[in-house]
């Protein structure tokens, strides 16, 4: 077979030969092509890539030369058995035409595309990703220069460890984990502070039996980082090798890979991890690479004339000014916008190597339950890997960050399903490089107006258009057999794809039913949807949506149903399951008759969710077929499991018994399973965005008490991860819900979180107002546990302003309450806090009685976290008493815990003081190590430069000779 080779230098491989391309200007010329196999590249387009944004005045000629040499050469490459390359002349640009297995980085993306299938073999997994690494000859696109060249093998090079990565973890699980050593420690050489690689290889080490190998590793990487980087191995390595130390080690830590520098040309500001990749400098924010598309619809077909005027567009975004803005797919609902934005968007991802964002709006949302901006630019901000404390509170900041980001990268964002131009302006990228694809409904001319974005309306599908649809869906054979129906068909689906893929679907669900009597079905029908916002859906939409909702099993059909309660925006299997009141496995196979039938699609993660228009048709069944009482029992088994599968992962977030027990589950709505604090994170992650409309909804279903319970399982989550917006908006709404309801306890628990709410964002009125009507309302309620929690959060607050007295008050009350519920990790909270507060007032010895106290309770209850700020207090208490060396030993103690629970910040804390000690007893050098580290990971955090625990590091290790400074004091544990 004819191959053309770019993953390493740019050739012609024939059988028994290799043929010469030419220079490096024509081979770049041919890569420039073979990328978009298949597709024609404009002559602009190509002629940036071998050029670059300025061009010689002779580059078009040079082109044309380069271009008439090698189609020539590709006549020379096929015989009449073997099939030849060919490259030809296509709406003002070239097209180069072969099978995507005859270039090997297509052949690559498929064979690792066919290994993420979810339900595959390891053993194929394996043999996929094996054959797929097996494409690569070396350094990709080697030998050619320039900014194109060294955009796509970055992003190549990427998607290699990516797959060398996910090779190593399934070839050690089904074959001998001593294979992937070797071909590891190679890809290590070239790339030796790539974290991923290391932690696989670490495994596979230790699966071998060569664990003391496996740890020698961390140790050389972990120095590696220290000297190149000046940081400390991230969280999963971390965690990799504490497993290791422990035993435990039970499986891959499967994270996407980030990419790996460009040697020959580094950027002045990748947009990586630094513990991830070189070349990025400490001080500088670290940007995640973000893949965000969704799958494709199968079976695309037409809209070439949109396809080509988005190609004409992107062509001449380099030569915009600014960031070009698209309102690419206007048209009516169901007309295929999406399909279409993210259809293109996919076969435009090579021009973005910095990533692409997408996001769903939800701008015709049944019920109004639209993303608001705040909640899409924060979701941006996640996917870019910003950590949470580096999130600023307000919108507007917001906004300002995401834009700073992506400064000088080139970033696709797909703005999905927007409801206007107001909805949309907070999200566009501000600088050259990147694109919008925005898609609505409607005609957004405000854009047009005052970003100067390029409009696009997509109509309905032409005649010929929707029958080839039919024909890819159904086959020649059977569309040709009865080309009457085949044109009533689509006359009454109006040329709605939607309407289409439904019919297809039913069509190839029932192969022996002939056309006819589906034609026939349709214009029988008598049932019509209404129109959608102003008349813009077409009559017959309900029709199709009538049979095929008909066709199902009563069981799928009362599933379609009930699914127009959930709150939205998608669901996972657990809580369809939950919903219908059956078991999981039985949920999975009405849920995939529901997706064979268009009714629904599976996304990503195994969630599901309607078009707008099937969830408002599935609404409308629902409202109509179920009685009062089904509907109730439904939406009550939903928001139960959503309730205590919420309050179990919120306990595994804070390891203390809740001061409001939850009512009993109803039958069928089992919580989820979790065990360990990442599980929950990664659930609150999946599911916050159900909850928070959950917290919404759940008044107006009739379960009020759900509603802030629901907010205040959430509060942790939300609050560690700087969303105070939602929080505030969850609990004001918990507040509403529980004053109607006459709730005390409930309004007590909306008073806290709104309190700390307020008090993240600095506003310390507002919150000890919300505080101190959360601690009368416990109070009335007899709820001790929440009265207790309440004191603390005073007591940190006042401590905070300098009120020792009073937060020592507070703190001693905390206690009293805490001892009367029997809740011990709460008594060593509120022991280590008093401990803390009588070692600013001076009183030592009495702090150190009380912090022993502490400690001893922390480690009676597991509450890692905990003891981590117990031995913070003991160093400190120590370092004032004199007692130098057994300050030092805390603050080790202390730093070590922190790392082992994921709480960056107090690591950062306990280092400073670590620092301090060392150089008040003469230690000049492992005070600057622990300081430097305290450094990395305030960069790591993205804490500002006004940041107290940044300010203490910048006096500490500024080169002029200083004291100890100020010892930075680390806050207690809340409680």
């Amino acid at each position: 077979m004819v191959e053309l080779r770019l993953l390493g230098p740019v050739e012609l491989s024939l059988p028994g030969r290799t043929v010469e391309v030419g220079p490096p200007q024509r081979r770049t010329v041919l890569a420039a092509l073979a990328v978009d196999t298949g597709r024609p590249v404009p002559v602009d387009a190509l002629i940036r890539r071998v050029w670059g944004a300025d061009p010689p005045d002779g580059a078009r000629r040079a082109l044309h030369a380069h271009v008439a040499r090698l189609r020539r050469l590709c006549e020379q490459t096929g015989d009449p058995g073997r099939p030849r390359l060919r490259l030809v002349r296509r709406s003002g640009g070239y097209l180069l035409d072969a099978g995507p297995d005859q270039v090997d980085i297509h052949r690559f993306r498929r064979l690792a595309g066919q290994a993420r299938e979810p339900s595959l073999p390891d053993g194929a997994r394996a043999a996929l990703l094996r054959e797929a690494l097996g494409t690569w000859h070396g350094e990709p696109l080697a030998g050619l220069a320039g900014q194109w060249a060294a955009r796509v093998r970055e992003a190549w090079r990427r998607q290699h460890v990516d797959a060398a990565v996910a090779w190593a973890q399934v070839e050690s699980r089904v074959s001998d984990p001593g294979a992937v050593i070797g071909p590891l420690t190679e890809l290590l050489d070239a790339y030796p502070l790539v974290e991923p690689l290391t932690g696989a290889l670490m495994r596979a080490l230790h699966a071998a039996g060569r664990s003391a190998e496996a740890l020698d590793c961390y140790t050389a990487v972990r120095k590696r980082l220290a000297e190149e980087l000046g940081t400390d191995p991230g969280a999963d390595l971390r965690t990799v090798h504490e497993a290791i130390l422990r035993g435990s080690l039970d499986g891959p830590v499967e994270r996407p890979v980030s990419r790996p520098p460009d040697r020959a040309a580094p950027r002045a500001r990748p947009p990586v991890a630094p513990a991830l990749w070189p070349g990025v400098r400490p001080t500088e924010p670290p940007m995640a690479v973000p893949s965000q598309l969704p799958m494709g619809v199968r079976g695309f077909i037409g809209r070439g004339k949109e396809l080509a005027r988005l190609e004409d567009i992107l062509a001449s975004a380099a030569d915009q000014p600014s960031a070009v803005v698209i309102t690419a797919v206007s048209g009516t609902a169901g007309v295929g916008k999406t399909a279409l934005a993210v259809h293109w968007a996919r076969r435009a991802q090579a021009a973005f190597p910095d990533g692409q964002l997408y996001v769903n709006l939800r701008g015709f949302a049944p019920g109004g339950s639209a993303m608001s901006p705040a909640e899409a630019v924060r979701g941006f901000l996640d996917a870019l890997g910003v950590p949470p404390a580096r999130i600023p509170a307000g919108p507007q900041a917001q906004v300002g960050l995401y834009r700073s980001l992506l400064a000088g990268r080139r970033v696709l964002v797909v703005l999905d399903n927007a409801r206007d131009a107001e909805q949309v302006r907070p999200l566009l990228p501000g600088a050259p490089g990147c694109l919008a694809l925005v898609t609505s409904r409607r005609s957004l001319t405000g854009l047009a107006a005052a970003e100067g974005a390029q409009l696009l309306t997509v109509g309905l599908l032409a005649a010929g258009e929707a029958r080839e649809l039919l024909v890819r869906r159904l086959g020649a054979e059977r569309v040709t057999a009865d080309p009457d129906a085949v044109r009533e068909i689509v006359a009454r689906c109006a040329g709605l794809p939607l309407a289409l893929a439904i019919v297809a679907a039913r069509a190839a669900a029932q192969p022996d039913l002939p056309l006819a009597a589906l034609a026939a079905e349709l214009r029988a029908a008598d049932r019509r949807l209404d129109a959608l916002d102003g008349g813009e859906t077409s009559s017959e939409v309900r029709a199709v949506f009538s049979w095929s909702y008909r066709a199902l099993d009563p069981q799928a059909a009362r599933i379609f149903r009930l699914l127009g309660l959930h709150p939205g925006p998608d669901a996972g299997l657990p809580a369809v399951a939950a919903l219908a009141g059956v078991p999981a496995a039985r949920a999975r196979v009405l849920l995939a008759e529901l997706v064979r039938g268009h009714l629904l699609t599976e996304q990503p993660g195994g969630r599901y969710a309607f078009h707008d228009l099937l969830r408002a048709y599935a609404a409308e069944l629902v409202a109509t077929h179920d009685s009062d009482d089904s509907r109730y029992a439904a939406a009550h088994r939903l928001f139960d499991h959503y309730l205590h599968t919420a309050h179990r992962a919120d306990a595994l977030l804070t390891p203390r018994p809740s001061p409001a027990p939850l009512p009993p589950a109803q039958p069928g709505s089992a919580a989820e399973e979790l065990s360990a604090h990442r599980q929950a994170q990664a659930w609150f992650t999946a599911e916050h965005p159900v909850l928070l409309a959950a917290v919404e909804r759940a008044a107006a279903a009739g379960l009020p008490g759900h509603t802030w319970r629901l907010a205040s399982a959430l509060t942790t989550f939300l609050d560690r991860h700087g969303n105070r917006r939602a929080l505030i908006a969850a609990h004001r709404a918990a507040l509403d819900a529980a004053r109607r309801q006459g709730d005390a306890g409930g309004q007590a628990e909306a008073h806290r979180g709104l309190g700390l709410a307020e008090d993240r964002l600095e506003r310390p009125d507002a919150a000890r107002a919300h505080y101190l009507r959360a601690l009368e309302l416990f109070g009335e309620a007899g709820d001790r546990a929440g009265q207790a929690r309440i004191h603390q959060h005073l007591s940190r607050m006042s401590e905070a302003q300098g009120r020792h007295g009073e937060a020592l008050d507070h703190a001693h009350d905390s206690l009293a309450l805490h001892r009367a519920v029997a809740d011990r990790a709460g008594q060593s909270a509120a022991l280590n806090h008093i401990g803390w507060i009588l070692a600013q007032l001076g009183d030592h010895q009495q702090a150190l009685t009380y912090c022993r106290q502490a400690l001893e309770l922390a480690r009676e209850t597991g509450d890692l976290n905990g003891q981590a700020h117990i031995q913070d207090s003991l160093g400190y208490i120590r370092h004032r008493l004199g007692e130098h060396a057994e300050a030092v030993g805390h603050y080790q103690q202390a730093v070590g815990l922190f790392r082992l629970t994921g709480d960056r910040h107090g690591e950062a804390a306990a280092l400073v003081c670590l620092g301090d000690v060392h150089a008040a007893t003469g230690r000049p050098g492992p005070a600057r190590t622990a300081w430097t580290q305290a450094l990395t990971v305030t960069t790591s955090l993205g804490l500002p430069d006004g940041d107290p625990l940044r300010a203490a590091l910048r006096e500490r290790l500024d080169p002029a000779p200083a004291g100890t400074g100020p010892t930075a004091q680390p806050r207690p544990a809340l409680g």
